[in-house]
């Protein structure tokens, strides 16, 4: 954006509802393209729920944990790569091609996923999500921010924000509303092509972006764009400013070089822009590792974990993490100017700590406390409905529901009717058993135990997102936007984000595998252990950025900072690691 970030204040927000009611055409452009947005939050989002279901259909996947871990994880590997290609193709094709090109990829996506007749199948629709999703990413805040008036800029732009948390809110409704229907996930997952679908139509009748057409000197039709958006008498002066920002940008590429490796080699070398970016990747690489996506990828399967065995309890409860997640959005909005980038992290990240923490308690609580196991129960259903490893157990005396679960992949518990705290049986995992289990009114565990601590354990998650949200959830992009000098933007964000989605995937795919090895207890804490690590880090590393231009950055790097509790405006200088 010409002029340096943006930020959106109640002003800012007052200016854009005036502004877009003179000039829908304004709104209608960011609109459409925020569309982009919604797809990201609902299809990273909407798979949580339709695992639950996923599950249900193929015992290979039930059964496999790397497999439900693949299927989660692929629309994050497929983002990695549409976020590194999406770059190129923004500046070859153009932001509107690219974003047609985002739609095509999730529409196509969402249909193969629908029909998939294996789960290898719903891995290949991941794959293709994914890549638009890596593409949306980067192409609709940027669209919007080309699109739009430099006054209103920040309001329109940071709503594409609010619109990928509210695409998650909505993929958890569209899972609850799909509960009862027959086929249940292969909706869930379809839905995903309306919008696409949608945004594509729209799109189509919308003109490229006015910076990209006078990049490829087509001077007239980026005026007649620019005459749609400002009032006559502003026009000109914006082709002014458009054309030194262009110039200026450039000279800037001229200077660091065009190819990606001598960008990436003349960012390390320089010692403001690496001093960026050990900030910029560290809250990047720590927003992911606090295990943020644990929760929206897999809270229904954590609710199940703290001992709510119903899909469609587990469904409404993560609701309520989702909504949380679009509130803390809307409170970050709200603060981030007034409270300051490195305090609202450092805030969050106490925290987020404070809260996994007490789940890792709760979780070893509901273990150590979960239903006991007697033989009686267990041969009451017969003798080959018994979980052969219980039989086989030299101790099985001790063993507990928790126990019966990790012991294999073959066993399930089911619970004493009508007091599901009370000795139950381990079963062998099957249709059979399942059936003769509901048969008696019992509730079938095959994720987690009953619990006493299980609302607390959500109340929990509630109090993580609430407190994740307005802090590690927005901030590290802000904070990514701001840290850089302007001609090493582009790269210096590029890195930060390229972590951001490695981080991801890293901890979404083996979320599952750590609470098998270490228990739901020991995987919280663990977590724990890294936000500590980038509560540390974040301490040391990171400046405060808040109302500072790009050159006081700049200048602040140049010499270092000593970092402070208080987060005043005057920084103690002294050297950061070079």
């Amino acid at each position: 954006m010409e002029g340096g970030v943006h930020k959106p204040d109640k002003t800012d927000f007052t200016e854009c509802w005036r502004t877009s009611w003179r000039k829908p055409y304004i709104m209608r452009l960011a609109l459409s393209a925020g569309l982009g947005g919604l797809l990201f939050g609902y299809d990273t989002g909407v798979i949580s729920g339709a695992l639950l279901y996923i599950r249900d259909d193929f015992k290979s996947v039930d059964r496999k944990t790397w497999l439900q871990e693949t299927i989660v994880s692929m629309t994050v590997a497929g983002a990695i790569v549409g976020a590194a290609t999406g770059g190129w193709i923004n500046d070859k094709c153009g932001r509107k091609i690219s974003i047609l090109i985002a739609d095509f990829l999730f529409f196509v996506g969402a249909m193969i996923m629908a029909v998939a007749p294996a789960p290898w199948v719903i891995i290949i629709g991941r794959i293709f999500v994914g890549l638009g999703v890596g593409m949306a990413s980067m192409t609709s805040p940027l669209y919007i921010s080309e699109a739009s008036p430099a006054r209103i800029r920040g309001a329109l732009v940071s709503t594409n924000g609010l619109l990928i948390t509210g695409g998650q809110f909505l993929s958890y409704l569209i899972n609850l509303a799909f509960t009862k229907a027959p086929g249940t996930w292969r909706w869930m997952l379809g839905v995903a092509g309306i919008p696409a679908l949608l945004q594509f139509v729209l799109m189509l009748s919308l003109p490229e972006s006015p910076r990209w057409l006078y990049r490829r000197n087509k001077v007239n039709e980026a005026r007649a764009i620019l005459e749609r958006i400002y009032p006559p008498e502003e026009v000109e002066e914006e082709m002014k400013t458009l054309q030194k920002s262009i110039e200026d940008e450039k000279a800037d590429e001229s200077a660091i070089g065009e190819g990606i490796i001598s960008k990436v080699r003349g960012a390390w070398s320089n010692v403001i822009v690496r001093r960026g970016l050990y900030a910029g990747i560290t809250v990047q690489v720590a927003q992911q590792f606090v295990g943020i996506n644990t929760v929206m990828y897999y809270s229904p399967t954590i609710v199940q974990l703290a001992g709510f065995a119903s899909n469609q309890t587990a469904l409404a409860l993560s609701l309520v993490t989702s909504g949380l997640n679009v509130f803390g959005s809307l409170i970050s909005m709200a603060t981030v100017d007034r409270c300051g980038r490195r305090r609202l992290m450092l805030c969050s990240m106490v925290g987020i700590i404070i809260c996994l923490v007490s789940l890792s308690v709760v979780f070893l609580e509901a273990s150590t406390h979960s239903p006991s196991i007697t033989r009686l129960e267990s041969s009451h259903f017969g003798g080959n409905s018994t979980c052969s490893s219980y039989l086989a157990a030299p101790a099985g005396s001790t063993w507990n529901c928790m126990t019966c679960l990790k012991a294999s992949s073959e066993c399930g518990f089911c619970a004493h009717e009508p007091n599901k705290f009370l000795p139950g049986a381990c079963l062998a995992l099957s249709d059979a058993t399942k059936a003769a289990c509901h048969a008696e009114h019992r509730t079938w565990y095959t994720q987690g135990c009953p619990s006493k601590f299980g609302f607390l354990a959500v109340v929990l998650l509630g109090a993580y997102i609430i407190l994740y949200s307005p802090g590690m959830g927005t901030v590290p992009w802000i904070v990514n936007s701001e840290i850089y000098p302007l001609r090493y933007r582009g790269i210096g964000g590029g890195m930060a984000a390229v972590s951001n989605w490695v981080s991801n995937l890293i901890v979404s795919e083996t979320f599952l595998t750590l609470t098998e090895a270490l228990g739901s207890s020991g995987t919280f804490l663990l977590f724990a252990g890294f936000s500590l690590i980038g509560l540390i880090a974040i301490f040391f590393l990171v400046p405060e950025t808040k109302g500072l231009q790009f050159e006081e950055v700049e200048k602040m790097l140049e010499k270092g900072f000593r970092p402070s509790l208080c987060n005043s405006k005057q920084q103690d200088k002294d050297e950061l690691p070079a």
